[in-house]
């Protein structure tokens, strides 16, 4: 379980985050969702340990992680960009996660993600003769080779498109359910969080327009914002969002 509570940050005295405080559960996956600017960028950071949080406290179970560093959190990230080296094949560039984690993970569990996310055909490829999805999927695995406690996303299907973005969907669900790890997801796409999140943390200038499951915001957007930010972006009437909803939960 990760709780916020009353997180606060500033950067050269302007207002970034005010009091932000959400809870999620083992397994869950939460998208924080809002225009650019809006805040979510460094929350994500303030999870991960990137950054320090002002005032508030950020606990994972029963510990507190408000002064823990980064590296001693547990936690992981896949970039937007996914960081993965060129120098190195698919293979190569999956181990790299483990040059400082030895005999954490044995040859048979480092098997056992390359088969679930089905990279066993690219392991020898080198990384520029990788498609987005496939480079998605080694940064995926790189990271979930080293066992973290949390995974976190920052825009992980931005640069994807089409029946590609539909397959990682998928997948980010399947490792949340089938790892039981809980995920934290940086989209600006209210579609993306919708249809892929147990829960949603909008975020407005800083601060939480509304936070709870795709179908409660749906049902009962908090305020105008949330509404005009969610509708209007998908340029989609309110019916269609819900006739999604009918398939997903049939």
């Amino acid at each position: 379980m990760l709780k916020l509570q009353h997180i606060g940050k500033q950067f050269d005295g302007k207002t970034v985050l005010d009091d932000i405080s959400f809870e999620i559960g083992t397994g869950e996956i939460m998208s924080l969702l809002g225009p650019s600017g809006s805040g979510k960028t460094t929350l994500l950071h303030l999870i991960l340990g990137l950054t320090g949080a002002d005032r508030g406290s950020i606990r994972f179970g029963d510990e507190d992680l408000t002064r823990v560093p980064m590296k001693k959190r547990g936690f992981n990230i896949v970039f937007q960009d996914y960081a993965l080296f060129p120098n190195l094949n698919a293979y190569d560039n999956i181990l790299y996660g483990l040059r400082n984690k030895k005999g954490r993970v044995n040859a048979a569990e480092v098997q056992e993600y390359i088969d679930f996310l089905e990279l066993a055909p690219h392991l020898n490829k080198n990384i520029g003769e990788l498609s987005g999805g496939q480079k998605q999927r080694v940064a995926l695995a790189r990271t979930l080779v080293t066992k973290p406690r949390l995974l976190l996303l920052d825009e992980p299907l931005s640069a994807l498109d089409g029946v590609i973005k539909e397959s990682i969907k998928q997948r980010l669900q399947s490792i949340a359910r089938e790892f039981r790890l809980t995920t934290v997801i940086v989209t600006h796409d209210p579609e993306e969080a919708l249809t892929m999140s147990d829960k949603i943390l909008i975020i407005n200038q800083g601060r939480i327009a509304q936070f709870g499951t795709p179908q409660d915001i749906i049902d009962r957007p908090a305020d105008e914002f949330v509404e005009q930010f969610i509708i209007k972006q998908l340029s989609i009437k309110r019916q269609n969002i819900l006739n999604l909803f009918g398939e997903m939960y049939a």
